[in-house]
């Protein structure tokens, strides 16, 4: 299972999946009703061919995690991205959900 990191913005929460070896095609992201899972199923294989012998090694790669997303998310603008091994999905607020800062009330 690869290690996760979430952050939170003021805008955003940032999914960060570390999954060395694998590229952008390999990964498959879904969102049903607000459960965003990340999946990724490889088949790696070896074959080695020498006169005396023949070795064939294969191997298989998989993984899934599930994360219930608040509804305070902009589900259409979900966006990931992959670079040196690390895929990264950003997760934007909805504009009302973004805090505006701190503000003085005034007792009456």
């Amino acid at each position: 299972r690869p290690a996760v990191n979430i952050a939170e913005t003021d805008h955003e929460y940032r999914v960060e999946l570390a999954a060395p070896g694998l590229e952008k095609n390999d990964f498959k992201i879904d969102l049903h009703k607000n459960v965003l899972t990340i999946s990724s199923e490889k088949e790696v294989r070896n074959e080695e061919n020498n006169e005396n012998f023949m070795r064939r090694e294969f191997s298989y790669n998989s993984f899934k995690r599930s994360f219930t997303l608040p509804e305070t998310v902009n589900a259409e603008k979900i966006k990931a991205e992959q670079s040196n091994g690390i895929l990264t999905v950003h997760i934007p607020k909805k504009p009302e959900a973004v805090e505006k800062g701190p503000r003085q009330i005034s007792i009456s």
